[in-house]
């Protein structure tokens, strides 16, 4: 499994996610109750970007409709995405943030 540094681990903010691309992939990188996940930043319902949704209680919201997306699973929990999202294996090093493509889910 290969892992690419995203980011620092200083640079992100709690419950705030931040937008990165790797090969062409756009993924989101959320820092919520003391872990980093790394979860496909398209919604599978509107396609539209889940880095501009709301975080808690571990999911993200998508801003347009309201579909929410676990961050460890990419499971939805609230309509109207019916379909998961692919969530990313995620390590930190020091301060690198390393994310691989290889999906978990």
């Amino acid at each position: 499994m290969t892992f690419v540094r995203v980011c620092g681990l200083s640079e992100l903010e709690e419950d705030t996610p931040k937008r990165v691309e790797l090969d062409g992939t756009p993924v989101s990188v959320v820092r919520t109750e003391g872990e980093v996940f790394a979860i496909h930043d398209i919604c599978s319902h509107a396609n539209v970007s889940l880095a501009e949704g709301e975080v808690d209680d571990c999911h993200i919201e998508c801003w347009l409709h309201g579909s929410r997306f676990d961050l460890r699973s990419g499971k939805p929990d609230a309509l109207p995405a019916t379909r998961p999202v692919p969530v990313y294996p995620v390590k930190i090093e020091g301060d690198d943030v390393l994310v691989s493509l290889t999906q978990e889910s």
